[in-house]
């Protein structure tokens, strides 16, 4: 019998397919996609990371675990001062500075995206909360290990360093941490309620594919 992890993830698969052959990602592991739309991207997700570890804070706002607040509370650390140092680092060898981020505004995808995170975990309880922030944790953490296997991609001068962070074993160990809890509060649940969490899950995967599109095309 299949977990709730491995329905949620066979569901998201024809998405995540769709992701790993998006010119976008695959631009990232061969090396040819221009630094025009990593710049781009990278300041998009800049913006998005702080409204994603908004939405682990509603989670410790909704848990009454005191074990999972501070799984929660680990996973807004590794976000700002973890998976943002990619970031950061990425911006000042773009000569991009902090003020300059938040000079630009988010797109329309983007905001969608979180916009419906934060809905869906205003509305729900602690597993909504996992359920949506799922998809991107997880989904990366795949991108990076499959482009990691490719030969020399992890070594590339310029996005080597963007595949190593998100295929190293820390992001693993959180995005794992992240799938054994939902796991555990969603063990045993109605089928009803499994359904909604496959429609968040697969939205928020539909929502990932869309930010690789929308790097893609310069969409503001």
């Amino acid at each position: 019998m299949l977990t709730i992890s491995e329905r949620l993830y066979k569901a998201a698969q024809p998405v995540w397919k769709e992701c790993h052959e998006h010119p976008f990602v695959k631009g990232i592991g061969d090396g040819s996609l221009t630094i025009e739309q990593f710049r781009f991207y990278l300041l998009q997700d800049y913006l998005y990371l702080y409204d994603y570890a908004r939405v682990f804070a509603l989670g410790i706002v909704k848990s009454k675990d005191p074990k999972v607040m501070q799984l929660l509370s680990k996973s807004v650390d590794n976000i700002l001062n973890g998976e943002m140092k990619i970031h950061r680092s990425y911006m000042e060898r773009l000569g991009i500075t902090e003020d300059q981020v938040f000079q630009v505004k988010p797109s329309l995808k983007n905001v969608a995206y979180t916009n419906y995170m934060l809905a869906v975990s205003h509305a729900g309880g602690i597993a909504e909360v996992l359920v949506s922030i799922l998809a991107c944790s997880w989904s990366y953490a795949e991108i990076g290990q499959v482009l990691a296997q490719a030969p020399g991609a992890a070594d590339h001068t310029f996005y080597g360093e963007w595949i190593t962070g998100y295929a190293s074993p820390e992001y693993h160990s959180s995005n794992q941490a992240l799938v054994e809890l939902t796991d555990k509060l969603l063990e045993g649940c109605s089928e009803e309620t499994y359904q909604r969490m496959e429609d968040i899950f697969v939205m928020c995967s539909r929502f990932e594919l869309d930010f690789w599109e929308m790097s893609w095309r310069l969409e503001s």
